[in-house]
């Protein structure tokens, strides 16, 4: 039994509305991604570091990095920001004399750069193969070197640009800080957090640093407290002069959310911090493809409907009395054609 021309065009309209009904992501928007209730990471402090690089070194030689030098002898590390060989980097703002400490205006103030473990991280949903994973249980972003595949799709997506590449290797691999997970299994805190001299670094609970850095905001500037060194629950403290914040927790709204999280008294687009909305790139993404999906489907359904509507009235025409007798049989001629195709 042949299939009729008409039914033929209906079937292929509503095909083709089901499949986009039942595309993936399509049925409802992705919801906005929440964090991990024991979700782990770090509150940097700029108005306590004293930009020593205990930091970097301690971070080295817990992840077994080689050192960046300058020098042909490869005596001495002095990255000038993050690579392949570097997780993490203490950067100097200055401005004009650079005369004092934590002012924006002819003054200096210290920044540390690493992966901020994304409440949302772009680079996971980008990876193709899930070499970037977010653990479920503290949050942190991962990397699986036996997974990737090197096509550094993670390096585009990250607005903080972080991931990078090993150029120089002959098998490379994405690098970028994985907050010292070993050390953490092992009952330990991130290396840069625990070797801090003055708490700059500090390692907790994100709720707890959170609220922690709530209290610095609420500080007097020039009266004396008590500031915790290497974790929120090392039992350690140093007593520290409050200087006069910049009245917001960097990382805590933006793009979702970050584990690692900043405190500074000059502005943070003087470091290189850019301003973002709330939203994470991701779910921002994700809610205009189902907007572009679902609004798709309305126009293929009424283009359906109207190519089955033309459809039955040309079959459904009777030739009209005041047409000629040749011209009526004529139209007879070409209906019955077309329901018997």
């Amino acid at each position: 039994m042949k299939m009729k021309r008409r039914d033929l065009l209906k079937g292929m309209a509503g095909g083709l509305a089901l499949a986009v009904l039942d595309a993936p992501g399509t049925g409802e928007a992705r919801t906005i991604q929440a964090l991990p209730p024991e979700a782990l990471g770090i509150l940097y402090d700029s108005t306590l570091c004293v930009g020593c690089n205990a930091c970097m070194a301690a971070c080295k030689e817990a992840n077994h990095m080689p050192v960046e030098s300058g020098s042909s002898e490869q005596i001495w590390d002095n990255p000038i920001d993050l690579s392949a060989k570097t997780l993490n980097i203490i950067k100097k703002y200055e401005n004009g004399t650079a005369a004092t400490k934590d002012v924006a205006t002819d003054g200096y103030a210290f920044i540390k750069r690493q992966c901020l473990h994304c409440v949302d991280p772009s680079c996971v949903t980008a990876c193709p193969v899930s070499a970037l994973t977010k653990d479920k249980e503290n949050g942190i972003v991962s990397y699986d070197k036996d997974v990737c595949i090197g096509c550094r799709y993670c390096q585009i997506a990250c607005p903080y640009h972080i991931p990078k590449f090993e150029w120089d290797v002959a098998y490379p691999e994405i690098v970028k800080c994985q907050l010292c997970s070993h050390l953490i299994e092992q009952g330990g805190i991130s290396a840069c957090c625990s070797v801090c001299p003055t708490g700059a670094s500090l390692f907790g609970r994100v709720e707890d640093l959170i609220e922690e850095a709530r209290r610095r905001l609420q500080m007097s500037p020039g009266k004396t407290y008590a500031f915790p060194v290497s974790s929120m629950d090392s039992g350690k403290s140093h007593n520290f002069t409050a200087p006069k914040y910049i009245r917001h927790i960097y990382g805590q709204e933006e793009l979702g959310g970050t584990q690692v999280m900043y405190l500074s008294a000059v502005p943070f687009e003087n470091f290189g911090l850019d301003a973002f909305p709330k939203e994470s790139f991701v779910s921002m993404s994700s809610g205009i493809q189902y907007a572009i999906y679902k609004g798709m489907v309305y126009p293929l359904v009424v283009l359906a409907a109207l190519m089955f509507m033309v459809k039955k009235n040309k079959h459904g025409e009777t030739p009209d009395a005041n047409l000629p007798a040749p011209k009526r049989d004529q139209d007879l001629l070409t209906q019955r054609g077309e329901d018997h195709e």
